[in-house]
């Protein structure tokens, strides 16, 4: 079996989709995820967590990793912290541990030469929306060393919205999309922004 495949992996499914590197509070409650975290927590090993829709679990989710536990509480229940690390596929789910789990596969990019011009237009609509959204000025450098994942983690995405980056097994589509939704959130904060200023002018918001 290869490395990339792994059984009894922990699966954590929820009405959220993470992606690598994003940072993911979680209340941890349920006995069978308490047993979970308390398992990741002695092994120093991640968990997944797969969008649960209203038509099924996704197949696809994102491996976590626990950065911190912030409370731990008389009756069991924990606040922790969490990172998104890389993808995975799941194979087939199993029920005979004390918690949910699967057969997972982690998945690889395709071999691709990076698009230069794919790169740059979303460093600069990810440096645009920044902007919009902090009114600080983002360094150059750290914006360009960004991935198309590290960037949209940081941004509060739809959840069909991450998903489809998180489908995505091509960084030069990955960027491309982020593109497209680092350019979507801009128009809809500038939006808000000059509906507040004119709402603040007359007490109306003209549309159109």
């Amino acid at each position: 079996m290869p490395d990339r495949v792994v059984q009894d992996f922990p699966i954590f499914a929820l009405g959220l989709v993470a992606l690598p590197y994003e940072y993911v509070p979680l209340h941890i409650f349920e006995p069978r995820y308490r047993t979970m975290f308390a398992e990741c927590l002695e092994r120093e090993s991640e968990f997944g967590i797969v969008w649960a829709t209203d038509g099924g679990l996704r197949s696809i989710g994102c491996a976590c990793e626990i950065t911190r536990v912030i409370e731990r509480m008389e009756d069991g229940r924990l606040n922790v912290l969490t990172r998104g690390t890389r993808p995975f596929r799941i194979i087939a789910s199993q029920d005979d541990l004390a918690y949910p789990a699967a057969t997972v596969e982690f998945l690889e990019d395709e071999p691709e030469d990076l698009d230069d011009d794919a790169a740059q237009t979303a460093h600069a609509a990810y440096a645009e929306l920044v902007v919009q959204a902090t009114e600080v000025e983002p360094d150059d450098a750290d914006i360009a060393a960004k991935g198309a994942y590290e960037m949209a983690a940081t941004v509060d995405f739809g959840l069909d919205a991450k998903q489809g980056l998180l489908d995505l097994r091509s960084e030069n589509a990955r960027l491309r999309l982020a593109t497209r939704l680092f350019k979507a959130a801009t128009k809809r904060l500038d939006f808000v922004e000059r509906a507040q200023a004119k709402a603040r002018s007359n007490g109306k918001v003209r549309f159109g």
